[in-house]
């Protein structure tokens, strides 16, 4: 049975961008659709508009260190991240990505690389819409509006910026279809985020 992935590759060459995809398009067990974002600046937007299940990034450009943050702000917490490497690097600076491709990488490489990542497997897109867990930095956000915490002081308590906060909040509604401070509260206490004494009076 042939998968459907979404594939993302965000890199500044034409000729890199070109070349992965092509290589990719040669492996017969998916049904690969693609999206190239060629500078930084749109990373995010494109993230958010398109939602995809792999994403391959240029572990140079800046921000590489949020990459957690940015699946959680732009709704996609399982997708997967693969740097490509072409030059040498730190191996501390990869460990945030889910796998690293070389640009010396056979295409038998490539393709366990990928059936290695795949079979964590990839939430059915269904599920994913359905899901009701609600990921870590979530949780921590519905304890601070609990908590009777404006969207700044949340923002300064969890070093992140007032619009992720937001996003943050607009995804929880959509998750648990709760759309009040009282009704977030009912979820915390029974889902033991907080205890009776953590909420403000």
């Amino acid at each position: 049975m042939t998968t459907s992935l979404k594939v993302m590759i965000a890199e500044p060459s034409v000729i890199i961008r070109s070349g992965l995809e092509t290589l990719l398009k040669r492996l017969s067990d998916y049904r690969l659709q693609f999206v190239e974002i060629p500078t930084h600046e749109s990373l995010l937007e494109a993230l958010r508009i398109h939602k995809p299940d792999i994403l391959f990034i240029n572990p140079s450009w800046p921000g590489y260190f949020h990459l957690q943050e940015w699946k959680e702000e732009v709704g996609c917490p399982h997708m997967k991240c693969i740097a490509l490497v072409y030059t040498v690097m730190d191996n501390q600076q990869l460990r945030v990505y889910d796998e690293q491709i070389h640009i010396f990488d056979s295409l038998e490489e490539i393709k366990q690389k990928l059936e290695r990542l795949l079979a964590q497997e990839l939430p059915t897109a269904s599920e994913e819409g359905d899901s009701q867990i609600l990921s870590i930095r979530e949780k921590e956000i519905v304890v601070c509006v609990v908590k009777g915490m404006t969207n700044r002081e949340i923002a300064d308590a969890l070093y992140l910026s007032t619009h992720t906060v937001i996003t943050h909040r607009r995804n929880i509604a959509r998750k648990l279809q709760i759309h009040s401070a009282s009704g977030l509260t009912i979820y915390a206490i029974v889902n033991k985020l907080v205890e009776l004494s953590d909420i403000q009076q």
